[in-house]
């Protein structure tokens, strides 16, 4: 069986650690590898590579540091194919669309290769009488990026090219359901000219997770993952005094209004929801039809999703492919069934799909459920497949109403030609991105992405502006040079200083 190892100062190990942890195909259902699971020796061995290796990245010049990240963005774009394959067969999403997750991180990596303007400081000449006042920003240390299964290469690229850029150490602790994007990103960046400790792969559940919160050498931890999660990262490694940057779950609504083009409405709802088997944090899970436009929306919804070909990513012809374990299927399948026992409606039904050739796979298929209320468990869960919830109300208040009611506030989208009613719903919903006729409104990499509420825990944002400014600390400058000519408005004085 194939083993998949951490990457530690510049080459692969299998560590001191002896557990391991399967890594399956979804597609087949086999598993296909083994990945070591860190103990607290590697934990330990990868933070000091990642300190010893900050003493001189950290010094590295703004040319170096860019040197090697255009060289990095070179060797990620001629290896697209060679990573979205690598995705594909861990994570079970179609080829096209880990593609496409491989694209938006190598837009991090180009935002991050104009580092040199993001960090110039501030400067003010003459403050008081031959005092002069400047500010810079300077790198953190190590910081740790801790990421979830369903983007293995795209938000773990979120923050370590920032990082890195910014002239920190990083340690990544990838999902160990789809660990081997991180350790080609690894090598590439080993190709680039990234000093060996720089960056480092360190493969792990809980045991490596804690060991890197309470660390001592570790300066900074990112999250991206569950709530639950999110809020124990935060308040773990809050307390071992490293700055925090948590992202949590989310239930995404898009309320469509009767203005709304129904026929574009359907077709982004319905990628939406199913694309990528609906386990993506930015997922529409929630549509919410307004008015009397349910009945017509849900026709041409219903319609489109079974039409939706299911199978192995691998496959050309497959527009969604399964779930990344038989636990994530089953809690799926599990929560449709509670919301028909609830009294909603299975208008298309995904459970039990099979798949010729890949009888043994993952698979989920497309399902929504109409007739939803807020107090079912298909509403209230974040769900994390191929399930759309369609709930019905009067206006566009109780829309904005309902979704500030819900406990996440990740994204959220409005649907309609009415362009008061758009600004009033983006100026009314507590929710951190929103997209306008646009169901997934993930901002370019040079804004930064991040909700509200139980979908943030910290005060940053993650890539993009923000992420300068969590992956580095101010410094504020006061300076003078004495003149002996002016010796007179030099002399030092026991009252508080003021300009003069």
């Amino acid at each position: 069986m194939r083993t998949i190892e951490h990457w530690i100062a510049g080459t692969s190990t299998s560590g001191a650690g002896e557990r391991r942890s399967p890594v399956w195909n979804p597609a087949t259902g086999e598993q296909q590898a083994e990945v070591a699971l860190a103990d607290a020796a590697d934990v330990d061995a990868a933070v000091a590579a990642a300190r010893e290796a900050f003493v001189e990245w950290g010094q590295a010049s703004l040319s170096t540091r860019t040197k090697v990240l255009f060289a990095f963005r070179e060797l990620v774009n001629a290896n697209v194919d060679r990573l979205a394959a690598a995705i594909t067969d861990e994570h079970g999403k179609v080829l096209s669309d880990a593609a496409g997750e491989v694209q938006r991180g190598l837009e991090v990596v180009e935002f991050a290769c104009g580092i040199p303007q993001l960090l110039k400081g501030d400067f003010s000449a003459q403050v008081s009488r031959g005092v002069d006042l400047y500010s810079f920003r300077e790198p953190l240390g190590v910081c740790v990026g801790i990421t979830p299964f369903n983007f293995p290469a795209m938000v773990p690229m979120w923050m370590f090219p920032v990082a890195i850029a910014c002239g920190n150490t990083f340690v990544l602790k990838p999902s160990e359901r789809d660990p081997s994007a991180a350790l080609i990103l690894a090598e590439l960046w080993a190709e680039a000219g990234l000093p060996a400790g720089v960056f480092n792969v360190l493969h792990g559940d809980k045991e490596a997770v804690d060991g890197l919160l309470a660390h001592p050498d570790v300066d900074a931890v990112s999250f991206v993952g569950s709530t639950p999660i999110a809020r124990y990262i935060h308040e773990t490694a809050g307390r071992h005094g490293k700055r925090v940057q948590a992202l949590g779950g989310a239930k995404n609504h898009a309320i469509i209004l009767p203005d709304a083009d129904l026929e574009y409405a359907a077709d982004q709802l319905v990628a939406a929801a199913f694309g990528s088997a609906g386990e993506r944090c930015m997922a529409i899970s929630a549509a919410v039809t307004v008015g009397g436009v349910g009945d017509a929306l849900l026709e041409q919804v219903n319609a489109k999703a079974r039409k939706i070909q299911v199978g192995s990513g691998r496959d050309s012809g497959s527009e969604m492919g399964p779930v990344v374990t038989a636990e994530a299927r089953d809690r799926i399948e599990r929560l449709v069934g509670t919301g028909q026992s609830q009294g909603a409606e299975v208008a298309v039904d995904g459970r039990g799909v099979t798949v010729a050739g890949h009888e043994g796979g993952f698979f989920v298929g497309p399902t929504v459920v109409d007739r939803v209320t807020p107090d079912m468990d298909v509403y209230r869960e974040e769900i994390f497949g191929p399930v759309l919830s369609v709930l019905r109300l009067d206006d566009v208040d109780a829309a904005i109403d309902l979704i500030n009611a819900n406990p996440f506030g990740n994204g959220t989208a409005i649907f309609t030609s009415s362009g008061e009613a758009a600004r009033r719903f983006q100026r009314g919903v507590r929710v951190g991105m929103i997209g306008i006729n646009v169901p997934i409104p993930v901002p370019m990499a040079y804004y930064s992405f991040g909700g509200w509420k139980d979908s943030l825990f910290g005060e940053h944002h993650i890539h993009g502006p923000e992420g300068v400014s969590f992956y580095t600390r101010a410094k504020v400058v006061t300076a003078r040079w004495p003149h002996v000519e002016h010796a007179e408005h030099q002399r030092a004085q026991f009252s508080f200083p003021t300009a003069q």
